[in-house]
């Protein structure tokens, strides 16, 4: 009676039952290619050199690879024993393990981390091969060096003895139960070192509990597939693989070329498939532009098959999404355009545009629920908003995450939003970690804020943490922009953030105020955005000033705060009360004039401002007090019917 394949074995076998998987190719080939030594120990260099293994990593699975293998191949304490480093083989074995899990993390791709075996060295052949146990335990130490990593599969590749390879096998099957891929060498006779030939070699491996066999390493690709051939066609549960190398090499100023190239692989791609190859790759000198040939002729293999003109389907990855699919549409990137930064945000798609943008701002809930907020981004998005700004536990008053509520309103109503975003309340850490999530999320439109500290607010003994300030956020947004973390760590791909900062035209120290808006546009801001002014002559005093250092206009697009107001009280707290708000006594008078009329004179005042402001500023965002949101869309639509620049743009 036949007993059940564990978990990831089944696991395995489905995979390979739905598609053929793609396997990177060469490492040694690009890390001599770039420097190292061919001398030097290059499992040693997953701890000396740890980008660059990383960097080869994803340079495969950008290129399509499905598996990549870990830079483990002579990992074991034979082969390390020259280099002084024998006592080190099951932590290289381990950091090797974790270095490709970082790299798929870092490409948020579904790829198998296949942990590489190579032969032990020339002393398990020659007359002082080491006794049996000692052999066990070599291959033993790496393999649990790799499951502590967090290897997927074991890969024992390049055996050219078939004893040594069995003895490899029966003792990763004795620890684990990962599938197992065993591959022999062959020369130009179809022999190996050992004189086995391939038909020996794959009955002996089908009887150890492998998952695939095969060939790889060898002359080339001509010669791998005739051994692939000689073993047979393949069974139900045991695969075959195949990955040469790129041909013979020639040594050309110091460095191996091969001859292959990578349209040359494509080629042998379907008469690798013809031979019953389930798992291809390549070995030494193929490169990423090799996979990724590869990878474009096996995808348009299987649409042959399926009868299909493209390759749509059966494609890995998919192209770049919107910033508000949902998460079950969004793809993951194409193996050919990952590196490509994701679209604009439609803010600044329409501040490129140079159309007039309207914001209104949202406060989060104070409470688990979030419909009315739903309800109130709703009102806003039918009255002609843009977008909308959620702020960050504005006044230090705890609120409902500001990402979990952009979240919100842009999967339920497809309005983009603009998250105000502090460095108050979180450490270098948990900011970056927040922002790699909020990007994956959709969420793109970034105001960065040192936040109010914490004792205005609810918890009057709470404490900042404030590793940073604003321009520090806004120079850890322009890194992610650029792919990398603030330890220079890659993250896979250009972020798309649009970055926002705020000004304060009316402070009490302009030239102050200037040096640190100069701080946040030299750091990356995209945009520009006022605190709250109530009159055109503000503005000017503080644009006086900045013209000394940008002339008329400032370097980035500016969108005019506006609070309306509703009372003469109101008016009076805003001026006394809150910092970065300054109301002029013409403004407070009026207000005190109004009487009953208070909102209504407060909503006619701040249209009025945004029409005098027409061609200083490229759009506003409106800050309505109270929760007032019913207000802050009649702005709206004020602004939409009598501002000429704010007229809706025909869809």
């Amino acid at each position: 009676m036949a007993v059940p394949l564990p978990h990831p074995r089944l696991a395995f076998a489905e995979r390979l039952a739905a598609r053929p998987i793609l396997f990177d190719g060469a490492m040694g080939t690009l890390l001599f290619s770039r420097g190292i030594p061919q001398r030097a120990s290059l499992d040693e260099l997953v701890e000396t050199h740890p980008d660059l293994i990383g960097a080869i990593h994803r340079e495969y699975i950008r290129a399509g690879a499905d598996a990549i293998e870990t830079n483990s191949f002579g990992a074991n304490r034979l082969r390390l024993a020259p280099y002084g480093l024998a006592a080190r083989a099951s932590q290289l074995n381990r950091r090797a393990a974790q270095l490709a899990r970082e790299a798929r993390d870092v490409a948020a791709r579904d790829v198998l981390i296949a942990g590489s075996i190579g032969p032990l060295g020339a002393a398990v052949r020659g007359p002082d091969r080491p006794p049996t146990a000692e052999i066990r335990s070599a291959f033993r130490e790496q393999i649990e060096g790799l499951l502590e990593g967090g290897a997927d599969l074991l890969v024992f590749e390049t055996f050219s003895d078939l004893d040594e390879l069995l003895l490899g096998i029966d003792e990763a099957r004795a620890i684990c139960d990962l599938p197992i891929i065993a591959e022999m060498t062959f020369g130009e006779e179809l022999v190996a070192m050992d004189g086995t030939n391939p038909q020996t070699a794959a009955t002996a491996l089908a009887s150890v509990g492998v998952d695939a066999v095969g060939v790889n390493c060898g002359v080339g690709p001509i010669v791998c597939l005739d051994a692939l051939q000689q073993m047979g066609r393949p069974s139900a549960d045991l695969a075959r693989v195949i990955m040469p190398n790129a041909g013979l090499p020639q040594r050309t100023e110091g460095q191996f070329v091969y001859a292959a190239g990578p349209d040359y692989f494509a080629e042998a791609v379907k008469r690798f498939l013809a031979a019953g190859a389930r798992i291809i790759g390549g070995c030494c000198g193929t490169t990423p532009e090799h996979i990724a040939a590869m990878r474009q002729a096996l995808d348009q293999a299987l649409a042959r098959e399926r009868g299909t003109a493209a390759a749509t389907s059966a494609e890995p990855l998919g192209q770049g999404a919107s910033p508000r699919a949902s998460l079950s549409d969004r793809p993951t990137g194409s193996s050919s355009s990952i590196q490509e930064p994701p679209p604009p945000t439609q803010l600044a798609q329409a501040l490129a545009d140079k159309r007039f943008v309207i914001s209104v701002e949202i406060d989060p809930p104070r409470s688990v629920r979030i419909e009315r907020t739903i309800e109130a981004a709703r009102l806003l998005q039918d009255a002609g908003v843009d977008l909308v700004n959620i702020s960050d536990s504005a006044m230090a008053r705890v609120r409902m995450g500001a990402m979990a509520v952009a979240f919100g309103i842009q999967h339920d109503l497809d309005l983009e939003c603009l998250v105000h975003f502090t460095t108050r309340d979180r450490n270098l850490m948990a900011l970056e970690s927040e922002l790699l999530g909020a990007h994956a999320l959709g969420v793109r439109n970034i105001l960065a804020l040192t936040g109010d500290p914490p004792r205005v607010g609810d918890y009057p003994t709470g404490t900042g943490i404030w590793d940073i300030d604003s321009t520090g956020l806004i120079g850890i947004l322009q890194r992610l922009n650029r792919g990398e973390d603030q330890a220079g760590k890659s993250i896979g791909a250009p972020a798309g953030f649009t970055i926002a900062c705020a000004v304060d035209p009316t402070s009490a120290d302009p030239e102050q105020e200037l040096d640190r808006l100069a701080g946040k546009l030299d750091a990356g801001a995209n945009l520009v955005m006022t605190q709250p002014i109530y009159a055109r002559e503000q503005w000017e005093r503080f644009m006086e000033r900045a013209a000394r250092r940008w002339g008329d206009h400032l370097p980035r697009p500016v969108l005019l705060g506006v609070l309306p107001l509703h009372t003469a009280r109101h008016a009076e707290f805003l001026h006394n009360e809150v910092p970065g708000i300054s109301i002029p006594d013409t403004v407070r008078a009026a207000m005190a004039a109004a009487g009953d009329r208070g909102a209504e004179v407060g909503l006619e005042m701040a249209l009025d401002l945004i029409s005098q402001m027409r061609g200083l500023v490229q759009g506003t965002y409106i800050m309505p007090s109270f929760g007032r949101y019913e207000m802050g869309a009649e702005l709206v639509r004020r602004i939409r019917a009598t501002v000429p620049e704010a007229a809706r743009a025909p869809a």
